[in-house]
């Protein structure tokens, strides 16, 4: 529920920013978001609580010890999550009292947010991990399915905050694969092996498509207009980002290569899966960028006709074409290649990282 919350939260404060502008400490988005800091700070304050000072505590075995207190560790990680999201609010009211509404996601509020919120998603992580770990089959199936929704939230969470880099424009540069290989991969494949199920990374992609479809079509059904000035587009309702990329195809064909790659090397299955998600990537989200560019796209269904009040008329955003980051063929080859080693390494550290993660029972 905390996760949740955050991540519609966050998308719903956007969407605010890109229809109505600025907004109070005490707007929606803004509750939704500090109300995931609030469930997760109580709810790892009582289990840590309870498992230090209850007698025959049932946890105590299976806890570790910090500052004198004992409690599991995805416990300790959530309540610090938890705290820094809540530290983030005074924060990032002071910003934009002092600086004015911010335009860019990655600004010093928004990163403390962000820490605090992966914190509460590694938290969870570790616990669902420790739970699932200690449990026989029949137990295990539903924490595998509330682990695996937890994974697709993070997916989620990772590619919000790059969508200044994996907008619409951006989809025919290297750039934009670079930053789709940051960090996506590694999440994918580690969370994927440690869950132990065949098609998690397909799960998990499914999660961040059915969310990003979900606010697509329900967000322009309700009123709003801009508060601030000026004002390029005309907005008669919430602005929703932009269809989800198509990254469930690639996460698709790591879950094939990873049902057929146990017994390798992790040097050759990061390398293979790495390539295989780039290239299926590309295979996919290039055409689908040509087609989102066209007017047959400008409808509810793909929403590329939503513009946020901000959007300069001759902007590339608004003339519906890519914004060439790489001005020459070898400038654009060499960030693919450099896609290419960055995706190959993340897939490599989810392999490594995902067979750790099946040793955690505390």
């Amino acid at each position: 529920m905390a996760v949740t919350a955050a991540y519609v939260g966050g998308y719903w404060d956007i969407s605010w920013h890109r229809s109505i502008g600025r907004d109070t400490f005490w707007s929606p988005p803004h509750m939704a978001i500090y109300a995931c800091g609030v469930l997760a700070g109580l709810s790892s304050g009582y289990l840590i609580l309870t498992t230090t000072f209850a007698r025959n505590a049932p946890l105590r075995d299976v806890s570790v010890r910090m500052w004198g207190f004992v409690g599991p560790l995805g416990a300790f990680i959530s309540a610090w999550g938890g705290v820094a999201m809540l530290v983030s609010a005074p924060f990032d009211d002071w910003w934009h009292n002092a600086y004015g509404l911010d335009v860019k996601i990655i600004s010093p509020p928004h990163m403390v947010l962000a820490a605090g919120f992966f914190g509460i998603e590694l938290g969870t992580v570790m616990l669902l991990l420790a739970f699932m770990n200690r449990s026989g089959d029949d137990a295990r199936r539903p924490l595998q399915k509330l682990f695996l929704y937890v994974g697709g939230t993070v997916i989620c969470e990772s590619l919000l905050l790059k969508m200044e880099y994996i907008g619409r424009p951006h989809m025919h540069s290297a750039l934009f694969y670079i930053a789709v290989a940051l960090g996506t991969p590694a999440m994918l494949v580690g969370i994927a092996v440690a869950s132990r199920q065949r098609w998690a990374c397909t799960i998990m992609t499914a999660v961040y498509t059915a969310f990003g479809l979900a606010f697509l079509w329900i967000l322009p059904l309700v009123p709003a207009q801009p508060k601030l000035g000026p004002v390029y587009q005309q907005v008669t309702h919430m602005i929703p980002w932009e269809f989800p990329l198509l990254v469930i195809v690639p996460a698709l064909a790591i879950d094939l290569i990873l049902q057929r790659a146990s017994a390798w090397r992790p040097i050759v299955g990061g390398l293979v899966t790495g390539v295989v998600f780039l290239l299926s990537l590309i295979a996919v989200q290039w055409p689908f960028a040509s087609f989102l560019m066209t007017p047959l796209a400008r409808n509810w269904f793909f929403g590329t006709a939503y513009m946020d009040f901000s959007t300069p008329v001759d902007s590339y955003y608004a003339r519906y074409e890519f914004f060439q980051h790489e001005p020459t063929p070898m400038q654009f080859w060499r960030g693919m290649l450099i896609a290419a080693l960055i995706t190959g390494l993340m897939t490599w550290l989810g392999l490594h990282a995902g067979r750790a993660m099946r040793k955690v029972r505390r």
